[in-house]
């Protein structure tokens, strides 16, 4: 059986309610959410940054390493030609030996000066490491102490927030789908949340402009489904003025 207007009023109306009250308890975790994700990111982005520090160390010491088996290979190439040295025959020999021996000489001080030099650039970046290291150890406890205040906040929460949702899963069943996904457009670009509204003190509830008599008449027969001309929001309904009951006025003893 098809619902009536008033009924798909009604559900869509009790939706909102519901939503409200979902939104109120997010609103109470504020930017902690959104604060600890950002710190979690900033985290990551830190680790990633530390194991490339990490790779050009340990690169920089495989390159020492090179260098200094460079060194040994050539030491044993002088010794190799030290000795055959001692056995020329004649002055070409004696000279192409004398050119290899301060080739390898010079490639001993092409060696040791890069050793030198990677040393310098190993310090450069253990010292970024460790600063990096340092600054990421002070935002993981700030992520620490952000994650136990959501946590906290959370828990308080956890169980109405639970009967809520379940609350809002039967509620939106009673909702047609194609209202649903009005509703859901609506919610999501009304910046307190509200797509559906009451009309109150001759106002819409959502932007607060004034909502004609006849329009008000409109809405409370609850014939069709109305929405606020200005802001779009659904008109579920309006509520009417309570008059304060006037105070009794004070009697004033007579002196």
């Amino acid at each position: 059986m098809e619902s009536t207007v008033a009924q798909k009023l009604d559900a869509i109306y009790n939706l909102q309610l519901i939503d409200s009250r979902l939104d109120a308890i997010i609103k109470v975790r504020g930017a902690l959410p959104e604060e600890v994700q950002d710190l979690e990111d900033e985290i990551a982005g830190y680790e990633t940054r530390l194991q490339k520090f990490q790779n050009d160390i340990n690169t920089f010491e495989e390159d020492i390493k090179r260098f200094k088996e460079n060194i040994k290979d050539s030491e044993k190439l002088i010794k190799k030609y030290q000795d055959q040295q001692m056995n020329v025959r004649n002055n070409r020999e004696y000279d192409a030996i004398t050119k290899e021996l301060e080739l390898q000489d010079l490639e001993i001080q092409v060696s040791k000066k890069k050793i030198a030099e990677t040393g310098v650039k190993i310090d450069q970046k253990t010292g970024d490491l460790d600063e990096l290291a340092a600054l990421m150890k002070d935002r993981q406890k700030d992520l620490d102490l952000k994650k136990e205040e959501l946590d906290t906040i959370v828990s308080e929460s956890e169980s109405e927030e639970s009967k809520l949702m379940s609350e809002r899963d039967k509620a939106l069943k009673k909702v047609d789908d194609r209202l649903a996904k009005s509703y859901e457009k609506i919610r999501a670009n009304a910046k307190n949340g509200l797509a559906v509204v009451m009309v109150k003190r001759g106002a819409c509830g959502g932007c607060f402009n004034t909502v004609p008599p006849q329009r008000q008449a409109d809405i409370r027969e609850k014939k069709k489904l109305i929405v606020c001309e200005h802001c779009g929001r659904i008109l579920a309904g309006v509520e009417d003025e309570i008059e304060e009951e006037s105070k009794p006025k004070r009697r004033t003893a007579k002196a």
